[in-house]
């Protein structure tokens, strides 16, 4: 008989609980769930889980936190552990459906450092969230941090409110920079963080 894997897991590392100490259950600004986003990016990448990347799914009208996510690809060996699919699955387990759109749910919003890569896309997109958040768009993100992040169309923003999905962009969008900043600075000045692009078919 064929012996093959049956499971994987993908889960929060164990700082997030330190991280989300002062954290209240709601937030009720928008700018202020942008400031938990970067404030867990910031942290993930320091603590060695991933890149520097973190999402956060709300309640957009009560401002009720009901998942956050980080980029645990590297923590996980799991390449699609990106923080925008580790927040929905978590927000979809939470409420006990796969669809965060569902009749008789509050509208979901998902929080996010910058435009989700091709991946997170598709995930954001097919997840039931009516908003999406973002810090910023444009080609700073892979310029700062060498990742990335697949060959989205121009008209990705459209795509999603073709859908029904509202696009709010460049909330904290200097601060997003920063934190990429920071990242990059400690990847050129260290050999021990890994940037894990795919090969592009080059190898």
């Amino acid at each position: 008989m064929i012996e093959i894997a049956k499971e994987y897991r993908v889960s929060l590392p164990a700082w997030i609980d330190d991280a989300l100490a002062d954290v209240p259950a709601v937030i009720a600004d928008r700018e202020d769930r942008m400031r938990l986003v970067h404030r867990l990016a910031d942290r993930n990448w320091r603590e060695g889980d991933g890149g520097p990347f973190a999402a956060v799914v709300a309640e957009q009208d009560s401002g009720r936190i009901v998942s956050v996510g980080v980029n645990v690809v590297l923590a996980t060996g799991v390449s699609s552990a990106h923080a925008e699919v580790v927040a929905l699955g978590l927000a979809q387990q939470a409420a006990g459906d796969w669809d965060l759109g569902g009749k008789g749910m509050p509208t979901h919003e998902l929080v996010v450092n910058w435009r989700p890569c091709v991946q997170c896309y598709g995930a954001a997109m097919w997840s039931g969230v009516r908003g999406l958040v973002v810090a910023g768009e444009g080609p700073e993100l892979e310029e700062i941090t060498t990742f990335d992040e697949g060959p989205l169309g121009e008209d990705w923003a459209e795509q999603f409110e073709a859908r029904g999905i509202k696009v709010v962009k460049d909330v904290l969008r200097d601060e997003a920079l920063a934190v990429f900043r920071d990242y990059r600075e400690a990847i050129d000045s260290a050999d021990d963080i890994v940037v894990y692009n795919a090969r592009g078919g080059a190898e």
